[in-house]
């Protein structure tokens, strides 16, 4: 059960790839990347005893037991590494993006040759491609990691990329140690350590996807209060045509209404307040919180106050605003 479910959530993120695909420029890049994920989950379903059971029914009587199903997982791990080559060369500086694509040819030729002297000569040469290719990966990701959501994308694709290093390597060793010409079946150990590498690996290509969703699904929670009092207060801030956007536009969107709502309510600019707004963030936007809960208090803001303290983007501080206006929700306001 625990192979048929890693196979199933390697090929959901193979699918997310497709669409991400479909909706932006197919790059030679981002074709790679799906052509890597969809590898690995050809090569996970092959790890799945029954499926493997049946490829292996398909060789005739007489053959060596376990070649069709170890042959496609070799093949599959040669195009992942083979994809997933492609992607690093083009992190590196002497390849341009104008020659990715002659760059990308040949490394797939490169990997086409690979799969054919894999199947007709040695599963041994196919698991030594997959090493040697893993460990240039590995290379380039440690070269562009950073605490950034493509950052903890690569440190994951990066990580289960050198699993399958070191279980490739490990591969090739049995294959010397025991049969040098023939299939090196892998011990039982080794299936679910191939199963957490695919994870890794199809988590770090759809990882920042996922994370930038669930950062506008925060987002779009904790600014619900403050963007639902200033959109009842002016609701010309917001445009109907907009509906149905995805969650990371509607975030966005709400940002945007807020800051406009805000401004409509400061008087477009007509109206300025006796003192500049404070070089503390905290109390410059809990005071614009009391301002927005209750326009006729006590505060009056101005287009200074409003505007994104410097080094802030919008989104960071209408989250701001959002979160003293929460804390402000309580206080009665003033008529």
């Amino acid at each position: 059960m625990i192979l048929w479910s890693t196979a199933l959530l390697v090929w959901m993120a193979a699918g997310a790839r497709v669409g991400r695909v479909l909706v932006k420029p197919a790059t030679t890049a981002r074709v790679a990347i799906v052509v890597a994920v969809a590898a690995v989950a050809l090569a996970a379903t092959v790890a799945v005893p029954e499926i493997a059971v049946a490829l292996d029914n398909l060789v005739p009587r007489g053959v060596h037991a376990g070649r069709l199903s170890e042959g496609v997982a070799t093949v599959g791990w040669i195009a992942f590494t083979t994809a997933t080559s492609v992607v690093a060369s083009a992190a590196w500086p002497v390849v341009s993006r104008r020659n990715l694509r002659q760059v990308g040819l040949l490394v797939y030729g490169v990997g086409l040759f690979a799969s054919v002297v894999t199947l007709a000569w040695s599963f041994t040469f196919g698991w030594s491609t997959v090493a040697a290719g893993c460990v240039f990966v590995v290379l380039t990701g440690l070269r562009n990691l950073d605490w950034t959501a493509l950052g903890r994308g690569i440190a994951l694709f990066t990580a289960g990329t050198a699993v399958v290093a070191v279980l490739a390597t490990g591969q090739v060793r049995r294959a010397f140690e025991h049969a040098p010409r023939g299939a090196s079946g892998a011990p039982s150990w080794a299936w679910p350590v191939w199963g957490f590498a695919s994870l890794l690996i199809a988590l770090g290509a759809v990882w920042i996807v996922v994370e930038l969703w669930v950062r506008a699904r925060v987002l779009l929670r904790r600014i619900h209060s403050l963007h639902r009092t200033m959109v009842d207060r002016f609701p010309e801030v917001v445009a109907h045509e907009q509906s149905g956007f995805s969650t990371q536009l509607r975030a966005s969107d709400q940002v945007a209404q807020i800051i406009d709502a805000f401004y409509l309510q400061s008087g477009g600019g007509l109206v300025q307040a006796e003192l500049p707004p404070p070089a503390s963030v905290a109390d410059r936007a809990a005071r614009v919180a009391r301002w927005a809960r209750d326009p006729v208090g006590e505060f009056v803001v101005d287009a200074r106050w409003i505007a994104p303290p410097e080094g802030i983007s919008p989104r960071g501080w209408v989250q701001a605003v959002a979160r003293a206006y929460r804390t402000t929700a309580s206080e009665p306001a003033r008529n």
